[in-house]
C-alpha cells in the first residue's frame, strides 16, 4: 500500500514555478540569467497600501478574522463589482481567500464529483487542469490557437460541452497569451452557455485592469445577466496592485456556492492573513491613479518585446490586448539544430536549450496546453527585456 495519496498521480508541479526556481538557482550560482518566467509585476506595492498594512499592525489587527474575509473588505469588494462591472452582490455572496488560486480551488473542491467535466480553453494557466484533477474532475481541453488570436470560438466551446460538463473556466485577459475578448466575442460565448443550463461559469478576471490600446474589459455575468445565478466572478489584488506576495484573492457568486467554499476554507487554511486583508481594503478603496501609469509602462514593454521577437526568422508573436505576457509561436524553428548541436524537436527542448546556451528563462508552451510556443513575461525592466530578446535573436539566428 502506497503511503502517498493516489490523487497526486493525477497532477504535476507548476512548470512556471519550476522555471522561476531554476532561474533563481542559476543566478545564485553566479550564472548570467534573465528570468522571463515569473508572472508578477516588478513594481513595488504602492505606498498607501503599505501604510494601511502598517496601520493595521499598529492597531493590533493581527488576530483571527472570519474564515473568508473581514466585513469591511467584503463590502469594498461588493462596491468594486458594482463600480467596475455593473454587478450587484451582497457581502454574503463574497469569499476572500489566500490568493486567487485558493478561490478557484475552493470552488472546484466544493462542486466537483468524479466524472464531472470542466471545459478549459488552451492555452491555459498551468494550474487550471491540475486543480480540476485534484478536485476529482476531468479537464476537457478546447483549443484556441493562433488562427483565432488565442481566443475560443463559440463553435469550439459548443463542441467541448457534454452532459457531464459542470464548469467552464474563462480567463480574459489571458495567462499565458494576453489575449482579451471584446464584448461581442464574449457575448458569442455566453450565447452558447445560455443553451446549456447545467454549465456554470468560473470567470478568472485577475488581469482585468491590465488592458491596453483603449480595450474595454467585460466579464461574463456583466455581458449576459442570464448567467448571473451560475457564475463565479473571481479576481484579486495580486497583479494590478503589485501585491502578489500579500496573497489576497476574492470572488462573488451565488450564496449557496459561497457558503460551500466557506466550509472548505474553514477546514483548510481558515482566514487569509489579517494584515493583508486590511491592505487589500486600501487597494480597492484608495487611489487608483498608479494603474494607468503602470499600464503605460507595460504597454511600452509589450511593444518592445513583440517588435524584437517578430524580427526573428521562425518566430511569430501576436500583439496581446492585456496582461503582461506574449505567447510567440516557434513553428519555424522546429527541426533545426542549435549551435551546440541540440535538435529543436519541441518547445520544451527550445526553452531548455535557450536557458542553457543563452541564460534566458522562458516557459515552454506545452505547459500551457498549446505547442509549439513559449511564454514571455514582460513584467521586468526594459533593459532586461532588450538584452533577453537580443539573446533570443542571436540564439535563433544560430539555428541551422
Amino acid at each position: 500500500m502506497s503511503f502517498l495519496s493516489a490523487t497526486l498521480d493525477r497532477v504535476k508541479p507548476s512548470p512556471t514555478i519550476a522555471v522561476t526556481t531554476l532561474a533563481n538557482e542559476l543566478k545564485a550560482a553566479g550564472k548570467d540569467v534573465i528570468g522571463l518566467g515569473a508572472g508578477e509585476p516588478d513594481f513595488d506595492t504602492p505606498d498607501n497600501i503599505k501604510a494601511a498594512a502598517k496601520a493595521a499592525i499598529e492597531a493590533g489587527k493581527t488576530k483571527y478574522t472570519a474564515p473568508d474575509g473581514i466585513p469591511e473588505l467584503k463590502k469594498a469588494i461588493c462596491e468594486k463589482f458594482k463600480r467596475d462591472n455593473g454587478l450587484d452582490y451582497e457581502p454574503a455572496q463574497v469569499s476572500v481567500g489566500t490568493g486567487g488560486k485558493q478561490i478557484l480551488y475552493n470552488a472546484l473542491m466544493a462542486t466537483l464529483n468524479p466524472g464531472d467535466e470542466v471545459v478549459i480553453p488552451a492555452p491555459y494557466w498551468v494550474s487550471y487542469p491540475d486543480m480540476v484533477l485534484l478536485a476529482g474532475g476531468e479537464p476537457a481541453i478546447a483549443e484556441a490557437g493562433a488562427e483565432t488570436a488565442y481566443k475560443l470560438t463559440p463553435e469550439a466551446l459548443e463542441a467541448a460541452i457534454t452532459p457531464k460538463t459542470k464548469w467552464f473556466i474563462f480567463n480574459s485577459p489571458s495567462n499565458p497569451t494576453g489575449a482579451a475578448y471584446t464584448r461581442a466575442e464574449l457575448k458569442a460565448l455566453t450565447d452558447v452557455l445560455m443553451r446549456h443550463p447545467q454549465v456554470w461559469v468560473m470567470s478568472d478576471d485577475m488581469y482585468e485592469h491590465l488592458v491596453y490600446d483603449d480595450f474595454e474589459f467585460t466579464t461574463p455575468a456583466q455581458v449576459e445577466p442570464g448567467l448571473y445565478d451560475r457564475t463565479l466572478t473571481c479576481n484579486g489584488v495580486s497583479k494590478a496592485y503589485a501585491m502578489t506576495g500579500w496573497r489576497i484573492g476574492y470572488a462573488a457568486g451565488p450564496q449557496k456556492l459561497i457558503a460551500a467554499m466557506r466550509k472548505i476554507q474553514s477546514q483548510s487554511t481558515s482566514n487569509p492573513c489579517s494584515i493583508s486583508q486590511w491592505a487589500a481594503l486600501e487597494a480597492l478603496t484608495g487611489t487608483q491613479d498608479f494603474i494607468p501609469v503602470n499600464n503605460e509602462t507595460f504597454k511600452r514593454r509589450r511593444d518592445l518585446v513583440v517588435e524584437m521577437l517578430n524580427a526573428i526568422d521562425g518566430i511569430t508573436c501576436p500583439t496581446p490586448e492585456g496582461a503582461f505576457y506574449v505567447y510567440p509561436s516557434i513553428e519555424g524553428c522546429i527541426g533545426k539544430k542549435t549551435a551546440a548541436g541540440t535538435e529543436i524537436d519541441s518547445d520544451e527542448t527550445f526553452a531548455k536549450a535557450l536557458l542553457e546556451e543563452t541564460g534566458v528563462a522562458v516557459v515552454f508552451g506545452a505547459a500551457f496546453g498549446l505547442s509549439p510556443c513559449f511564454r514571455v513575461s514582460y513584467a521586468t525592466s526594459d533593459e532586461n527585456l532588450k538584452e533577453a530578446c537580443g539573446r533570443i535573436q542571436s540564439f535563433c539566428a544560430s539555428l541551422n
